[in-house]
């Protein structure tokens, strides 16, 4: 092999290198999620441990488009609070704000029962009417409750609401609350059944450009779960929505799935050690006040040493890492190739 060959592989070997590990670090980040008031069981957001070097999510479950009423009924995208609002007002949320500036409130949606009483289901009479009532009353909530960010968690859809009208009323709704700033960021939450990917990876198919990260149940999986297998489901899902920032998870009533008894965070290390931990998001702060939140206290210390520095709470941080590689290498990239050119 003559010296310009050898030249250029040493170039680009030293080029490539650099920034395929930059663009890996990048999927690593310090956040981390939590559902709150589902149960409840009085929790509030001050008895959460909040670690200071954390972007730290509390996400309200849930808001549903069910009426109040003792035998609710659906309406069409008409959200109303269905969370625990006796301990989760808005002066709380602007409290908790106020107090730890890692702090953001996001708002879910749907979820799988109305108040415990029937399922939660997806239930528009059409995609015009459903999407102009859910932005009207979102609006409206998400304004007085100073929030952040929605959280898309629907498990139920009637038979007539198939998944492109799904796709078309979310990515319609997660657009105007977007364009309008009456939101920062979006996820979507799942677990493992069909049809119920169907519907989301239809809406990520068409939309994932507005969904900022991906809340995937892995605590649906069988209690017993071992972390060879956990890892393997997180690789699948992973591949289910490619490009998006799919966070591990666990149920801290430890009934399901791959518990932090189990070896849950021992599957963080190893995922955090690829490159590939964009985050954690346990269900639920009510289950967590029994116990101490002491899960809660070990996640966030395991991702206050991730190896991201930009903040994980600004949308498609991955899509901006890779800009930033990308215009800090091109002089050398060019460089390789003059040098391919010589050759």
């Amino acid at each position: 092999m003559d010296f310009s060959k050898l030249l250029f592989s040493f170039l680009l070997s030293q080029t490539l290198l650099p920034l395929l590990l930059a663009m890996t670090a990048a999927q690593n980040s310090n956040l981390f999620r939590e559902y709150i008031g589902a149960q409840g069981r009085a929790v509030e957001f001050t008895d959460v441990p909040i670690y200071p070097n954390i972007d730290f999510h509390f996400i309200l479950a849930f808001a549903i488009d069910y009426t109040t009423s003792t035998s609710p009924s659906p309406t069409d995208g008409q959200f109303s609070s269905f969370w625990d609002t006796a301990s989760l007002t808005p002066s709380d949320v602007t409290s908790i704000k106020r107090n730890h500036g890692n702090v953001k409130v996001a708002l879910s949606l749907g979820g799988s029962s109305v108040a415990d009483t029937i399922p939660a289901t997806f239930h528009p009479a059409s995609v015009d009417s459903w999407v102009g009532n859910a932005v009207s009353s979102l609006t409206t909530l998400i304004k007085r409750y100073n929030l952040d960010g929605i959280d898309i968690n629907y498990e139920h859809f009637i038979i007539g609401a198939n998944q492109d009208m799904f796709a078309e009323c979310i990515g319609q709704l997660l657009t105007t609350l977007k364009r309008n700033k009456v939101i920062e960021f979006s996820s979507i939450a799942m677990y493992d059944d069909e049809p119920l990917q169907s519907y989301y990876r239809a809406l990520w198919s068409n939309y994932s450009q507005l969904i900022d990260y991906v809340n995937f149940e892995f605590y649906a999986y069988p209690a017993g779960t071992m972390v060879s297998q956990f890892l393997g489901y997180y690789e699948t899902q992973r591949t289910n929505y490619r490009g998006g920032k799919v966070l591990a998870s666990f149920i801290s009533d430890g009934s399901k799935g791959l518990t932090p008894a189990n070896g849950f965070f021992d599957a963080c290390k190893t995922l955090q050690k690829q490159g590939k931990l964009p985050g954690i998001f346990v269900w639920s702060a009510d289950d967590s006040k029994s116990n101490g939140f002491q899960y809660e206290k070990t996640a966030q210390s395991l991702l206050s040493m991730s190896t991201e520095t930009p903040s994980p709470s600004a949308p498609n941080q991955s899509s901006h890492g890779y800009s930033n590689a990308m215009k800090h290498w091109w002089p050398i990239w060019s460089f390789v190739a003059l040098v391919a050119a010589v050759v």
